[in-house]
């Protein structure tokens, strides 16, 4: 009896064991999952965001890893491609066992994934700003470190209507799950202040020529234009379109707007002129012309990195994809472990915590740290750095 006692013991101490090394607890590295659309229409945010992910892991892991264990990063290109994504989420989530999961960049790919996700029960940290990707109850474990698309797109409709005086709006957006769902926000937003757009419509973020659409637009009487995708070959041929026209309407819309692939696509420098996009306060340059102390840091480590001339990709993305993965550290720290649930609570419990895009604070119900205060309009083409004046109040 005493034997039978003791093999059986043994039995569920070696089963005990192989739960513990499944859930990682005994791992050997902290892996983290990077769900990036690193080609593609749609890769110039990726691009940028996995040059804040690396370094920021390089540091780290340099500085003793976390909790004592290196990272691993297990990087995967969607190619923004949400069919690619879902596949690349099943694999790292089942097979590769990562311990958390950053991303998708695209809002399309994440209405895939993140569902995948929670019911793996894996932490991720998600960059997608549609309100749809987080969820207290559906997804417990899903932290938003991004703004919400409800912000980016408060923000360009307050300096539409508000600063430039304009009601007439076109709304022109891709068609992919965030442009979709980015116009329906967008009408819906500007409705609820009495305002019904003159003209929408959804265009393929491969489209060669615009100019069908902006002229339909400008028929429509708008007189300020709204465009939605983060595709930046898509926004410079709206922006040719535009100036091909003589038609010097403003355009305010998505922070692509403002980023250096456009001012290289432009048939002439002066397209980028009367152009707007939502930004942010933590890569704005104040009225001493300088950066914010944490941004300014960042940026002269990056340099070197991205060639060590002037920063010629947006560096709120950067940012970003920096604070991930310092999110990832803090949450491991204060809970100790990376035990999912302990995690989730450590993240909850998050107040102010300082990052280099913005300070974030999430709590049991609330998924989006992100905070208001964070959120400006810039002029597209005072471009210097991957940062911006603020657009003129």
């Amino acid at each position: 009896m005493k034997f039978c006692l003791t093999k059986l013991v043994n039995r569920l101490i070696i089963l005990t064991c192989l739960a513990a090394v499944s859930s990682g607890v005994f791992a050997q590295t902290v892996k983290i999952g990077w769900l990036s659309s690193l080609t593609g229409p749609l890769s110039s945010a990726a691009v940028a965001e996995n040059q804040g992910v690396q370094l920021a892991v390089e540091e780290i892991n340099k500085a003793g890893g976390i909790l004592g264990k290196q990272i691993e990063l297990l990087t995967r290109d969607t190619a923004g491609d949400p069919t690619k994504a879902v596949n690349f989420a099943q694999q790292l989530a089942f097979s590769d066992k990562v311990q958390f999961v950053i991303g998708p960049v695209n809002s399309g790919e994440g209405l895939a994934t993140t569902p995948i996700l929670a019911r793996a029960g894996v932490p991720n940290i998600v960059i997608g700003s549609i309100d749809e990707l987080t969820d207290a109850t559906k997804y417990p474990r899903a932290f938003r470190a991004i703004n919400t698309n409800r912000q980016w797109i408060s923000t360009a409709n307050n300096y539409a209507l508000d600063t430039l005086k304009k009601t007439k709006v076109a709304i022109i957006a891709d068609t992919s799950g965030y442009g979709t769902a980015s116009a329906k926000t967008a009408q819906e937003l500007l409705e609820k202040v009495g305002i019904k757009p003159v003209y929408k419509v959804l265009v393929d973020p491969n489209k060669t020529d615009l100019s069908d659409e902006m002229s339909k637009a400008r028929a429509a009487g708008a007189d300020v234009v709204m465009p939605w995708s983060a595709a930046t070959g898509l926004l410079a041929r709206l922006l040719n379109a535009r100036g091909d026209m003589g038609w010097n309407v403003p355009v305010v819309g998505h922070p692509a707007l403002m980023a250096s692939q456009i001012r290289q696509l432009l048939n002439k420098p002066q397209y980028w002129e009367n152009t707007f996009a939502s930004g942010y306060l933590s890569t704005t340059y104040g009225t001493d012309g300088k950066l914010p102390e944490l941004t300014q840091a960042l940026a002269d480590k990056m340099r070197p990195r991205l060639g060590g001339g002037e920063i010629d990709v947006l560096f709120w993305w950067v940012a970003m994809g920096y604070d991930t993965v310092k999110i990832i550290e803090h949450a491991a720290k204060t809970a100790g472990s990376t035990e999912p649930a302990a995690i989730q609570k450590a993240l909850e419990n998050t107040k102010d915590f300082h990052g280099v895009y913005a300070n974030y604070t999430w709590s049991p119900t609330q998924r989006n740290g992100f905070p208001d205060s964070n959120m400006v309009t810039n002029a597209a083409n005072t471009f210097k750095d991957g940062s911006f004046r603020l657009a003129p109040r």
